[in-house]
């Protein structure tokens, strides 16, 4: 376990304390143009799953796994799972 020494805040020059504004600053910024781009998303989802009859959360889902590249690893979790229930009696 490697031990690492960080800065103490309440000894930054004023040169580190500008490059923590900046980045605080800039983090921000960041953080807002992705909740609204989530927002955006999420209306044209909700728009598009109206107009096609879908659930909203289907199409989340296939973003979802789509912006993973994950489909595989969705679809063998849920083989696994629909085994656990066969084998329990569990299925419809």
């Amino acid at each position: 376990f490697k031990e690492v020494n960080y800065m103490s805040i309440d000894n930054l020059s004023s040169e580190d304390k500008a490059k923590l504004t900046q980045l605080v600053d800039e983090g921000m910024q960041v953080l807002q143009e992705v909740d609204d781009l989530k927002g955006g998303l999420r209306d044209t989802i909700k728009s598009i799953a109206d107009e096609m009859d879908i659930k909203p959360s289907v199409l989340n889902k296939a973003i979802s796994l789509a912006h993973k590249a994950k489909l595989s690893e969705a679809r063998q979790e849920f083989e696994d799972v629909e085994q656990v229930l066969t084998t329990v009696g569990k299925t419809l």
